[in-house]
């Protein structure tokens, strides 16, 4: 009787983690490996902004960011942590950091995690905590 309670819990765990397989893949970001046009509105401290424009086969935003040499960072749990935009860096003891929405609205996953799409336009905002 024992093992079969154990025999039936083991195919349930099993059960389970093909489901959250199969759910992570569903609702995972989408990416594609065609050309895509992005556009990066870096929002300074001083509030000045300056739109960069690209043309890019990558997949995430950090990938872009990197490549073009935009953003300086620190590798984190989450992936890069950005430090610096276009030059200016964010001070820890202003508690300043950069910040990164999509159309106005807050990214909710980090900038090696945030896939590309055609016509994305994305802000780097210095902002303070």
């Amino acid at each position: 009787m024992k093992s079969r309670k154990n025999l039936v819990g083991a195919l349930l765990l099993i059960l389970l983690i093909v489901a959250m397989f199969f759910l992570y893949k569903a609702t995972a970001p989408k990416t594609n490996d065609s050309e895509k046009r992005v556009s990066v509105t870096v929002i300074h401290l001083d509030k000045s902004r300056k739109e960069f424009n690209y043309r890019t086969n990558a997949k995430f935003l950090g990938d872009l960011l990197k490549k073009e040499k935009l953003v300086k960072g620190e590798k984190g749990q989450y992936g890069l942590f950005i430090t610096t935009v276009d030059g200016e860096k964010a001070d820890d003891s202003k508690k300043q950091f950069w910040s990164i929405s999509k159309k106005g609205k807050s990214v909710n996953t980090g900038v090696d995690s945030t896939p590309l799409a055609d016509g994305d336009r994305f802000e780097l905002t210095l902002t303070t905590y």
